[in-house]
Formats: structure tokens, sequence, C-alpha cells
């Protein structure tokens, strides 16, 4: 086959390729075997799908609720490209009775629309909307393969991980955001043998790229954009301003941080407390700094008496605390990308780090949802989060568990060793 992306090559008969994959598929379940006629990105796949301890039976769990999913859609950036993508997918999904799916970048279903019967047909293998369809927890599938390997991919019949898909064609490709080239979501064709052709691919492709020049079509001018401020997980902050995006120093970042979370302005004294653990730093330093950020920003940007931002500021910290207050804890986790400025200790940020993991984490652990907590426990700012594994060792399945209990001794142990250490006396 020329294009190892492609299921089937045009011509071939599905119900004749079908068997040959069931065989192998079995071969590999049961002894870790790949045989032909297996492609060899399905292949790594299933060996992705198999250490992640994904099961061959289960079904794809359902991570945004009804109560959620409604206002973080809203919110996500795909929504603009939703019209269009009706348009181009809708007839083609209805007409041949298949779906079209839309992702996020996290393999979460954000809308699955097409033919009635097909629809209630992808109910019994929870192919619908707030599932979570990742690789990591749903096995090999189109949507999933291509969030994975940021590629469109066709998978076809038992190239699915899990037995249940096995009926199922589908073919997807990975959607970004035209400004900055991160990852968005995907888009999904799902159906019957009728997909098993390289035509569907080329189709699925073209249809996201179409949606990126949409959403490139749709974005603000600079004139009107609004002042971005992204400060989770980075040491330094990046602040677009009116369309240019600057990489703030670590100072500048905190100053920025604290503005943006006092947009009612502040007093020269307040912030000096808020930015410095040192009493003895007098306002001189502070005003030196201030005069630096406006020769960056400019005047119309950073005001003084009192010190505040001039224009509205978008923050990724607010954007969390705003869906958590609004109970959309999914939302709120997907747009957390670390700890707010993490190397600062800045104590106005510092407060603000602090109140917002704690929150963001109580909400974890009091959602309980497996998924959810595996993404935090996994994560650099998660791993030695011993609440947090202790919630995921009882929200998972049975099966699941030894890997998370073995953790959880692990760090047991590193806390056991660290207050001995505290008790031990000096030599």
């Amino acid at each position: 086959m020329s294009d190892p992306w492609v299921a089937l090559e045009a011509g071939a008969d599905p119900t004749e390729r079908a068997g040959p994959l069931h065989r192998a598929y079995e071969a590999f379940a049961s002894a870790g075997r790949v045989e032909r006629p297996v492609r060899p990105v399905v292949a790594e796949s299933w060996r992705r799908s198999a250490r992640a301890g994904v099961s061959p039976d289960g079904n794809a769990p359902v991570e945004l609720p009804e109560d959620e999913i409604g206002a973080y859609r809203e919110e996500h950036p795909l929504a603009g490209a939703m019209p269009l993508l009706r348009e181009l997918t809708g007839p083609y999904a209805k007409d041949g009775e298949h779906l079209f799916a839309v992702c996020d970048a996290h393999g979460r279903l954000l809308w699955v629309e097409g033919h009635p019967s097909t629809l209630r047909r992808a109910r019994g293998m929870n192919f619908v909307e707030g599932a979570r369809w990742s690789e990591a927890v749903a096995g090999t599938n189109a949507p999933g393969t291509a969030i994975a390997l940021d590629r469109p991919v066709q998978v076809f019949s038992a190239e699915h991980f899990r037995r249940p898909v096995q009926n199922w064609t589908c073919a997807a490709a990975p959607i970004h955001d035209p400004a900055t080239g991160r990852l968005l979501g995907a888009v999904d064709i799902t159906g019957g043998d009728g997909l098993a052709h390289p035509h569907s691919l080329a189709f699925v492709h073209a249809v996201a790229r179409a949606a990126e020049t949409q959403l490139a079509l749709l974005a603000p001018s600079p004139a009107t954009e609004r002042i971005r401020l992204s400060a989770l997980g980075r040491d330094e902050a990046l602040l677009d301003v009116h369309g240019r995006k600057v990489r703030l120093s670590r100072r500048h970042s905190e100053i920025v941080t604290v503005l943006a979370h006092h947009p009612e302005g502040i007093s020269g004294e307040a912030l000096l407390v808020e930015l410095y653990e040192d009493e003895h730093v007098t306002s001189v330093t502070l005003r030196a700094e201030l005069s630096r950020l406006r020769r960056l920003l400019g005047d119309d940007v950073v005001r003084s008496r009192p010190y505040r931002l001039a224009v509205a500021v978008d923050t990724d910290f607010d954007t969390v605390a705003r869906r958590l207050g609004s109970g959309a804890v999914t939302a709120a986790v997907s747009a957390y990308a670390g700890p707010l400025l993490p190397a600062s200790r800045a104590p106005g940020v510092v407060r603000l780090r602090e109140r917002l993991s704690g929150q963001l984490r109580a909400a974890l652990i009091a959602r309980a949802e497996p998924g959810l907590l595996s993404d935090w426990a996994h994560s650099p700012w998660g791993e030695d989060d011993l609440a947090v594994w202790q919630a995921l060792a009882r929200a998972v399945p049975p099966g699941q568990r030894p890997p998370v209990t073995a953790r959880l001794r692990a760090l047991d142990a590193e806390l056991s060793r660290g207050a001995t250490g505290l008790q031990r006396p000096r030599p």
C-alpha cells in the first residue's frame, strides 16, 4: 500500500481484509505478537494502548457531563469553526449514514452529529459527546490516534484496539490554531465499511484544513484584540499585546500577573508587598522595574497612580478559576497548564498559585473521576501528590489498581525517609 495512513487501498474488499485483521488482533491480544496484514502505524498504536493499560473490552469513559459540556464547548476555540464543519461534513455523514465528530486536544468528543440510527448504535460503544477517546484511554481509534501522532489517519475494523469498536471504520485529521500551530483537536468521520476507502481520509484532511482557514479568518484584528496573559506552567509569562507576542522577564511576569489580578489598580506600597519578600527593597527599585516594563509594553498599557493595566486582560489563571467557580471541573483541568509562575517567590504570586492549585486539587478529589485524577497524578506537578494518588487508587477499577498502589508505596517510602532524615541528629 502506497499510503501507510490509509487502511484500505482503492478497490480493496473490506470483507476480505476484515477476517485476517481480526485473527491478527487476537494474536496480539493473547500473545503480544503482531502479524500481517497489520500496518506499522496500527501496530505501534496497539503497543501504546497496551502499555497504557487499556482494556480490549471496555468502553470510553464520559468525562464531560451534560451540565459542563455546553459551557466548555462555548469557550473552546473550535466552536467558531463548527458552522463550516457542519456545512462540509453534515450532508456527507447523513447521506452515507455516518457520523461526524469533533474532539478537543485531549480526545474528548465535543460534538457528535449525523444519521439518527447511526447515532443510536454509536451510543453502545460510548461514542457520545463528553466521552474521551484518546489512545491512552480508549485505545487505537482515528480521533485518538490522529491526536497522538498529530496527523490524519484512518482506522478500519479490527485495527481498533477495543473489540466493541471493531465493526466500525473511522478517519480523522487534527486541527491546529492557525496563529500558533497549537493542536486544538480533531475532526472525525465514523461509520461502516463504506468509509474504508482512501477518499474518506482525503476528505477529512481537507475539512480540517478548511477549518483552520476559517479560524484564521475569524481571528480578531490587532486593533480590537484584548491583551492575553499566559502564566500557567511557565516561569516567564507570555503576553499577547494587540497581536504582538512578548516574553516577559521573571520580574515583569510577576508584576503583570499581580496587576492583572488587581484591575482596579494598586498602590506602590501594596505592590511592593505583593512582589518582594525582602522588606528592605525600596520603591525606587519598583519604579525602575515599572519604567522598563512601560518601555517594553508602552505607556498606553501600563499606567500609574494607582499602578494598573489600562486595557482589559484575559489570563489563563482567571479562565481556570472561572470554570471552577461554575462547577466545570473538567473544563478547568483542560485549561490548567501547570502552576502559576512556578519559580516565583513573590508573595502575591505564591498566594494566587497555592489558592488556584488547592481549589483545583480539592475539586478533582471530590469529583473522583479516574481520568482526571490520572491526568493530574501523571503531570510534573502531580507526580508526588499523595492525596491525589490516594484518590486515584480509590477511583480506578481493580484491574488498573496495581501500578497506582505501587506508586503509592513508593511515595510512602519517600515520605518516611524524609521524616527520618528530619529527625536524625546532626553528626
